[in-house]
């Protein structure tokens, strides 16, 4: 991948690959818990996104705002949670996660304490990577590439 030695984000993915660009790429996080939650990730190491010109805020915020859009549209999730922290990692990137009522951590942040053991099915609150892909193409144009 390249970039800042040391930087996880710089030197792999971040999760499995849905969308990319030559500015941002979109991937599934492996949470057993939050099985579609998502991370919008900056393609360059910078750290906060004022880092960024203006058309290049402008897109970034596009791009996570089609990732929401798609994860609405499937899901029908009571909430979702958009959040760019970078306290453990200093890579520019927005988490996108789709929140039920009924999660572990609802309507605490999902690095909180659990309040609940998992009373949702979370398998089915998966969307497949390829439609989640297809949507995310049909939103943000472009094909999928690796």
């Amino acid at each position: 991948m390249g970039g800042v030695s040391g930087c996880e984000l710089c030197e792999q993915p971040g999760g499995v690959l849905l969308w990319r660009d030559d500015r941002l790429r979109v991937v599934r996080v492996d949470d057993p818990d939050y099985p579609s939650f998502c991370r919008v990730i900056w393609n360059d190491h910078v750290k906060e996104l004022t880092d960024l010109g203006r058309a290049d805020r402008e897109y970034s915020l596009e791009v996570v705002c089609a990732v929401e859009l798609s994860l609405r549209r499937s899901l029908r999730p009571d909430k979702i949670n958009v959040a760019s922290l970078g306290n453990m990692t200093p890579h520019l990137h927005w988490h996108v996660i789709p929140r039920f009522a009924d999660d572990r951590h609802f309507p605490n942040p999902v690095w909180a304490e659990a309040r609940r053991e998992c009373t949702v099915n979370a398998a089915a609150k998966r969307i497949p990577d390829d439609v989640l892909r297809k949507q995310l193409v049909d939103l943000l144009g472009g094909t999928f590439r690796e």
